[in-house]
């Protein structure tokens, strides 16, 4: 797989001296994120460059605000050829593929330059290998930024304040078993249920990034926020095999060379808009709260036994490969 893309890639790049067959094709392009949220930003960046570049012939519909389904509809829409391409976070791929958890790896991950090395790299490679066989494939990966946790119960400042919190998390067992670890009671559901169920109380809180919440709306329902960055979210672009399938060489390369360009700019905005939101946020009158350092250890203490536990189902050598770039050891 590495070695297909690569060669498109090198198509791609020799686009402007071969002439080259783009065919008209329309792609649904589906997300559950609010419009001007960075992944969403970054769905027209992509849609606006594959126009240009194919000529008016690749045109892409993006729907955002979980129009086409929550998550795991529209990735079970990718494969059946319903939607064509999805932005999602790239460790919610556990449930396809196992090694995609090593990125939602509880508070290991505090540097997106980092992570980007990681991702545009032999770790990444190695991940998007990985997901044809599940009939979907990868082309890039772009970002969602750090998660946070919000609450309408009380101030969070330390591990304990967390114990008891009823708290919304993906449809991803180690995200659960993370929370679990935390004190908190970890409560699944769809992104699309979830404003509803924090403006009834049926749960006290949820996690995600500054720019989701503000997208969202949840600050209206959500008082405190507080700035645990817990997980770091990279998101990853997919595109369904049945699709993809049908797409010739020409049409293959461009679509990726125009994904991982993306993914450039859509960093950029991405890490901007972290602050951007969250001085909004404050200016709406929430409380936002940071963690100190030591509070931060207490919680990744936690998790030694859910890391240690993933990590023995993951690839030895992806493991080695991320532990020595963040920096962690399993104990």
């Amino acid at each position: 797989m590495k070695k297909l893309l690569m060669a498109l890639l090198v198509l791609g790049v020799t686009s402007s001296v071969q002439a080259q067959e783009y065919r008209n094709h329309t792609i649904k392009f589906a997300a559950t994120g609010q419009e001007g949220t960075p992944p969403v930003q970054g769905m027209h960046i992509f849609a606006e460059k594959l126009r240009e570049r194919s000529g008016g012939q690749l045109n892409t519909r993006v729907f955002a605000n979980g129009a086409l389904g929550g998550d795991v509809q529209v990735l079970s829409s990718l494969k059946g050829g319903v939607v064509e391409m999805m932005v999602w976070n790239a460790g919610n791929m556990i449930n396809e593929v196992r090694d995609f958890g090593i990125l939602d790896l509880p508070f290991i991950y505090q540097d997106p330059e980092v992570m980007d090395s990681l991702l545009d790299g032999e770790v990444g490679d190695h991940l998007l290998e990985q997901l044809p066989a599940h009939n979907v494939v990868g082309l890039a990966f772009w970002e969602q930024g750090f998660r946070l946790l919000t609450n309408n119960a009380h101030e969070v400042e330390t591990l304990e304040d967390i114990e008891g919190l009823k708290i919304r998390v993906q449809q991803n067992p180690l995200l659960v078993d993370m929370w679990r670890a935390l004190g908190a009671n970890a409560t699944p559901m769809p992104v699309t249920e979830l404003y509803t169920a924090l403006e009834t109380g049926a749960v006290d809180g949820q996690e995600t990034t500054a720019p989701f919440i503000l997208g969202s709306k949840y600050y209206e329902v959500q008082q405190y926020i507080t700035l645990t960055r817990h997980n770091y979210n990279p998101q990853i672009v997919l595109i369904g095999k049945p699709f993809w399938d049908r797409l010739n060489e020409d049409e293959q390369a461009l679509i990726i060379d125009v994904a991982r360009e993306t993914a450039i700019e859509q960093r950029e905005i991405s890490r901007r808009a972290q602050t951007e939101a969250l001085d909004e946020i404050r200016a709406a009158g929430n409380v936002v709260t940071d963690v100190s350092e030591e509070q931060r250890q207490a919680m990744l203490d936690t998790q030694s036994d859910v890391i240690n536990e993933y990590v023995q189902t993951f690839d030895p050598e992806l493991v080695d490969d991320v532990f020595n770039a963040v920096g962690y050891s399993v104990d």
